[in-house]
């Protein structure tokens, strides 16, 4: 999944344009590669050649490689650690069927089967065997088929199975 953060720095239309795809972590070597944290799923996003978007500016990828299991990118000039880099949104490959960016998931309202509303998507995080719905009111429900019946983008609504909230 990819994962969307907006940056302050950057103007609200611009943002809603692009997805952020990694973030600049700590250098590797003395070249001005370093390692990307969380990284997009899409090895090729990170290709010789390919462009990111960073603080605003376009940038060519002039070094790629892996180290440890993660990508390992050098821009065309250097750049601040804790940047986000970001691809625009129509450059995305569709999400195969069943599947969606996080991003997509973001702001949606979550309903119990019943009508109980439940809060609104904040994150979506890595777990151990899955991955993970951060509510902003505090739940964190599973992203399996057993608690999620149905993600519905257009009413901008998830429905949940009951029994994965807890209830007072």
């Amino acid at each position: 999944m990819e994962r969307r953060r907006s940056s302050s720095s950057e103007s609200h239309a611009t943002v809603r344009d692009r997805v952020v795809v990694g973030r600049v972590g700590r250098p590797h070597g003395l070249d001005g590669s370093f390692f990307v944290e969380n990284p997009s799923e899409d090895p090729e996003r990170f290709a010789v050649g390919k462009t990111l978007h960073v603080a605003g500016e376009e940038l060519r990828i002039v070094g790629s490689k892996q180290a440890r299991g993660r990508p390992v990118i050098r821009l065309e000039r250097r750049v601040e650690r804790g940047s986000s880099l970001e691809v625009p949104r129509d450059a995305l490959a569709p999400p195969a069927e069943d599947s969606f960016y996080v991003f997509q998931l973001v702001g949606l309202e979550v309903v119990e089967e019943g009508g109980e509303p439940l809060g609104r998507v904040a994150d979506v995080t890595p777990g151990v065997a899955n991955d993970v719905l951060e509510l902003d009111s505090g739940l964190a429900l599973p992203l399996v088929d057993a608690c999620v019946r149905e993600v519905d983008l257009e009413a901008g609504r998830i429905l949940v199975a009951r029994g994965f909230a807890p209830h007072g």
